[in-house]
């Protein structure tokens, strides 16, 4: 696995009016636009992390799907995150109230089209002693634009995805990925794919959603070797091809798409240096 790189994770969401959650994320999120194709955006949630918009009229999925996933923007500033959205009359889930002793603190915000944002801080816990080392070396990515308060962090993610079968769940990462298991919640894990893009399967008894058949999302993986990702992940027994070969995508892209055991999109994407792309190229180049 030591060959196959992965230079970031990418959730895709769907959308009914892609604009007015572009403009959530660009101005209210802060989150840079690292590119703009018109239906879809790419909005760089923290160092190696992203989130693309897409206009369901142009997607794989539809808007009417469950929504069988949450992000989690791990930060310090919990309390001014909290403090900042409900004064802009964001939705929330629950209000914030802090546990004590407790192994992570958040709050659940509603984007536009209802997709969970989860405000999270991992405090000072037995269960954490492996994550916060990592979180406290990764760099922080800051608003570049809009109402967010210049204080406000993001300094890394967890997208939570939910399960029938956990264990399957997490064997399939495991072998697919390379990945081991960094934080164990028992009905909730955490693997780092990325320096700050971590992904969390998680039960459906016992999460935010329950597990479902369709889901309004997929899940991607930025990587200069495309190619060589096809090659490892159709050989795998638990990974089922969408497309029957790498493909050009408008050509700025060349991808692939599959399926993991319980019905999760899955797709690799490398980037070609043209000049819409060219941003995004330079982000993925940071160290």
């Amino acid at each position: 696995m030591s060959h196959l790189s992965i230079q970031a994770t990418n959730a895709f969401f769907y959308y009914q009016d892609v604009d007015k959650a572009w403009a959530f994320y660009r101005d209210v999120m802060g989150l840079e636009t690292a590119v703009d194709y018109g239906f879809a955006k790419i909005m760089r949630v923290a160092h190696s992390s992203y989130l693309t918009l897409v206009d369901v009229a142009s997607g794989m999925h539809s808007a009417d799907e469950p929504k069988s996933v949450a992000i989690a923007l791990v930060t310090e500033q919990v309390e001014g995150w909290y403090d900042y959205l409900t004064r802009l009359g964001v939705p929330i889930r629950n209000p914030y109230q802090r546990r004590e002793g407790s192994a992570h603190d958040g709050f659940v915000a509603f984007d536009p089209e209802g997709y969970y944002l989860e405000i999270e801080r991992f405090n000072l816990h037995p269960e954490n002693e492996t994550l916060l080392p990592i979180l406290a070396a990764l760099p922080p990515t800051y608003s570049v634009g809009g109402t967010r308060p210049p204080e406000l962090e993001i300094r890394a993610t967890v997208l939570w995805l939910y399960y029938n079968d956990l264990a399957r769940a997490e064997q399939f990462y495991e072998s697919l990925l390379g990945i081991n298991l960094l934080v164990d919640q028992g009905w909730a894990k955490v693997y780092q794919v990325t320096g700050s893009s971590f992904l969390g399967p998680v039960s459906g008894e016992k999460g935010m959603h329950p597990a479902t058949e369709q889901k309004a999302v997929t899940v991607s993986f930025f990587t200069d070797d495309v190619n060589g990702w096809f090659a490892h992940a159709a050989a795998h027994p638990d990974f089922r091809l969408r497309t029957p070969a790498v493909t050009d995508e408008s050509n700025l892209v060349h991808i692939f798409v599959g399926y993991d055991p319980e019905g999760y999109f899955l797709e690799w994407d490398t980037f070609l240096p043209l000049p819409p792309n060219e941003r995004l190229l330079q982000l993925l180049a940071q160290p």
